[in-house]
């Protein structure tokens, strides 16, 4: 398993830095708590081109596939609740 977790690792890497900071961020966090069928379409979200990881994550558009959806769902609120904690302490 370990080296099909690094290649999700490094699947993570995007070209937008802000898909990478998001990406990496949950990955790091919370990866190794998800569920096997959440990890495969984790990995399967991390396929598509990062213009519809952008329209999903920071646009808010809603991907077709109801089960990546619900992958987009967990990282927009661990975003959200870890840049809070972030902001905080600049604060």
């Amino acid at each position: 398993m370990q080296s099909k977790k690094s290649m999700i690792q490094w699947a993570c890497r995007r070209g937008m830095l802000e898909l990478d900071i998001i990406i990496n961020n949950f990955f790091k966090k919370k990866f190794d708590g998800l569920e096997l069928s959440q990890k495969k379409f984790f990995f399967k979200m991390l396929m598509y081109d990062d213009n519809y990881l952008y329209q999903w994550l920071i646009c808010n558009q809603i991907p077709k596939n109801k089960n990546i959806h619900k992958i987009v769902i967990l990282i927009k609120k661990f975003s959200v609740i870890h840049e809070t904690k972030i902001n905080k302490r600049f604060m």
